[in-house]
């Protein structure tokens, strides 16, 4: 999610010292995501214009009280923002007293206990079994329609990349920026693995299935080289060897989603949605599913309990002799 400014301002003021030293804090030492230090990095300019209109100064941060904070929320909510653009600002502001405790500027953060509105709680979307094997089929099926209609043969290195993507991203549910940053040295190709980069520098194993190692064996084969070690797994072309980006993974989800007869809204993260449900309507054990999504919390995965609970109480009332 991005943070949407609460007002459109021709300028922001530049950042402090301490809001620039949290800014490179988050990026050298933490290796925060872009999406993250750009949020936070809006969320505590938009407190500073606020503070500065309503205060008439800058905020002094080192001296701000609990009470400064309520007023921003009161401001925040009269803006009409959803509940989840102000709980996302609160995090950057949290996170950056954390930083100034720990640091010794502050002895306590004066965010903490704040009653912040509730998230609404929705169920992730997710495609079903027979939809995630249209979807991943749709690159092959229009690489054969192509191949059989073009006076000329087509690349096919295009649509192998795509089908590789589709079936690593399911097969490992992984986070777009995750499958972007997979290098070829990540690959046990024997042990049907692959080394994940995820949030914070994190690094998890993530195992993945044969239709996804053979997918990318096709790929790289047509593509032509064996590669650096440290050569993306997938490229955005043949010639200058870039590796993917996440708009172009989104770009070409969307095209192969509308292809297969399904909603092209559906964003990569709904591949992440679709593998977390079908492992564990399957019968897979939420901690695993855990590790597996390296989700760093049991309770951000526990949201996909939400959707084999209502599945298990489906098959309750249609078996279960006195359910009715």
């Amino acid at each position: 999610m991005t943070v949407r400014p609460v007002q459109s301002r021709p300028s922001a003021p530049p950042p402090d010292e301490l809001v620039q030293g949290f800014l490179d804090f988050l990026t050298v030492e933490r290796g925060a995501s872009p999406n993250t230090i750009r949020n936070y990095r809006q969320a505590l300019l938009e407190f500073s214009r606020w503070h500065t209109e309503e205060r008439g100064a800058m905020p002094a941060w080192v001296r701000l009280t609990r009470d400064d904070f309520r007023a921003h929320l009161r401001a925040l909510g009269r803006s009409r923002l959803g509940r989840a653009a102000v709980q996302l600002r609160f995090s950057a502001f949290r996170t950056f007293y954390r930083f100034l405790v720990r640091r010794g500027v502050v002895e306590q953060t004066p965010v903490r206990n704040l009653s912040l509105p509730r998230l609404e709680k929705r169920l992730p979307k997710f495609l079903t079994g027979d939809q995630i094997e249209s979807l991943l089929a749709a690159p092959l099926r229009e690489l054969d329609r192509l191949q059989a209609n073009a006076a000329q043969p087509p690349d096919p290195i295009p649509l192998l990349r795509d089908a590789a993507i589709l079936e690593t991203l399911y097969s490992c549910g992984l986070r777009v920026s995750e499958l972007c940053g997979l290098r070829l040295e990540d690959i046990d190709w024997a042990g049907q693995q692959v080394r994940v980069r995820g949030k914070g520098r994190k690094e998890r194993p993530a195992p993945i299935g044969a239709p996804a190692l053979e997918s990318i064996r096709r790929y790289r084969a047509a593509l032509g080289g064996t590669g650096e070690r440290n050569e993306a797994v997938f490229l955005v072309d043949a010639g200058k060897r870039r590796p993917v980006y996440p708009r172009l993974v989104q770009l070409r989800l969307k095209h192969h989603l509308a292809s297969a007869g399904l909603d092209p809204a559906l964003t990569p993260h709904k591949l992440r949605h679709s593998f977390a449900t079908h492992l564990l309507n399957a019968g897979a054990d939420l901690r695993s599913v855990q590790e597996m999504l390296g989700h760093a919390r049991l309770a951000t995965t526990q949201v996909y309990t939400h959707v084999t609970t209502d599945r298990l109480k489906r098959v309750y009332d249609d078996a279960h002799p006195r359910a009715k």
